[in-house]
């Protein structure tokens, strides 16, 4: 157990610093699976109780919408009492919300408590991405913020996996379990999480308490482009599942099962992108590259859609894949930028953007399906990341390494790149 006075760096171990992330990481995969599991009982809502696709999908950005009003509160909240009370508190609140869901019988009571637990949710982003910027050098963040966004796919997996079959006993059924999965989080970040240390704000210099936003539109096309890059990723999340079941004829557990193996892959894929971005020394020039992939992904996709292909159960996978690559880049160029004393509600900022996005694609792809289908709206998604790629700051980044430089590295820890000079 830890003493919970601040800690200092270099006084831990480093497997005691990747036990507090850890934790970190499943509390945000907790939060995910709230977040993101209403998704998985549409298939349920449409056939059992006639619910229609837009309604359906409204009532699963409620998190989403909850989310967006209380992320740069909990952010300024992370910044002064640090990340093992943001966590454990929003973490129990989460699970309060969520079993009073599951008692309601109404959808629009379902949907306020939904509401209400995205409130509370928010407090898990923030803080687990801050932990990683806190407990860790430079050279490492990337793969480190790899990992630990990789709760938001295991958590839509862990879902996709359970919520489904839950679903068909009841939507109540399936709500006691996110209900649950926080109320253990909670607990868990109590106990198992520890402050990385900070120099007091009196000691900090003018500099490092500026507004990072002052004079500055960096941090602003950042958010803007996260926020269009989550279009694509919040659309496949949300319609991947009811779209192999109705319109493809996939059995409920075919369904959830590629929807899981999807979301392995996607999960792999944000370790390995930050793994990457270590390597080139940059975080901006991946995500406009994956933001390039995404737009050709979801046109690829709408395509095989529209011609009945069989290719198009892989494109769904690959486009759902790159979807979700840039994730973790983003939030740590946020980070890194924004400096220790604002990085909460900078972080906070990112998030809200998403999250907004979040909110307001699933209603409205959905009612764009209903009108137009399938293969087109999958195609028209696709010009969101294409205005991503234009948005993405990369001038202001320090050159990295190229792609050539980075490949010589790999055979050698990314603080420590080989000697060009020497001798093989």
């Amino acid at each position: 157990m830890w003493n919970h006075d601040q800690v200092s760096t270099e006084s831990i171990s480093s497997a005691a610093r990747w036990s507090v992330i850890i934790v970190a990481l499943a509390a945000t995969l907790c939060s995910f699976v709230f977040i993101n599991g209403i998704a998985f009982v549409i298939p349920m809502l449409e056939t059992k109780r006639d619910t229609n696709l837009a309604a359906a999908g409204l009532l699963a950005s409620m998190p989403s919408f909850g989310m967006v009003i209380t992320l740069f509160a909990w952010g300024a909240l992370l910044d002064r009492v640090g990340e093992r009370i943001v966590l454990s508190v929003g973490s129990a609140l989460t699970a309060l919300a969520t079993f009073g869901a599951a008692s309601m019988h109404s959808l629009v009571g379902v949907g306020s408590f939904l509401f209400l637990g995205g409130m509370a949710a928010a407090s898990a982003n923030n803080a687990s991405g801050r932990l990683v910027t806190g407990w860790f050098p430079p050279h490492q963040r990337g793969l480190v913020m790899g990992i630990r966004q990789t709760a938001q796919p295991l958590g839509i997996a862990l879902g996709a996996e359970v919520i489904p079959e839950l679903a068909e006993h009841g939507l109540a059924r399936a709500l006691m379990f996110p209900a649950t999965l926080c109320a253990v989080a909670a607990v868990a970040c109590a106990i198992g999480v520890a402050d990385p240390p900070r120099r007091p704000r009196s000691a900090a210099t003018g500099t490092e308490l500026s507004n990072p936003y002052s004079g500055s539109k960096v941090l602003w096309r950042i958010h803007l482009s996260s926020a269009l890059l989550m279009v694509p990723q919040c659309v496949l999340s949300t319609f991947m599942l009811v779209w192999l079941i109705v319109d493809t004829d996939w059995s409920i557990a075919a369904a959830g099962g590629l929807v899981t193996v999807s979301q392995l892959l996607g999960a792999a894929g944000r370790v390995l992108a930050g793994r990457w971005s270590d390597r080139v020394r940059s975080r901006l020039r991946p995500i406009r590259s994956f933001a390039a992939a995404g737009a050709v992904a979801m046109v690829v996709l709408g395509v095989t859609d529209h011609l009945h292909s069989h290719l198009a159960e892989a494109a769904m996978v690959v486009a759902a894949v790159i979807s979700v690559l840039d994730n973790g880049l983003s939030s740590t160029a946020v980070a890194e930028i924004a400096g220790p004393y604002w990085s909460g509600r900078a972080l906070g900022t990112q998030n809200t953007t998403q999250r907004l996005t979040a909110g307001i694609a699933p209603p409205v792809f959905g009612a764009l399906i209903g009108a137009v289908g399938y293969p087109l709206a999958f195609a028209l998604c696709g010009l969101f990341p294409l205005a991503a790629w234009r948005l993405v700051p990369v001038s202001a980044e320090p050159e990295g390494r190229s792609v050539l430089e980075a490949l010589r590295t790999l055979r050698y820890p990314p603080e420590a790149p080989p000697d060009p000079s020497a001798k093989p």
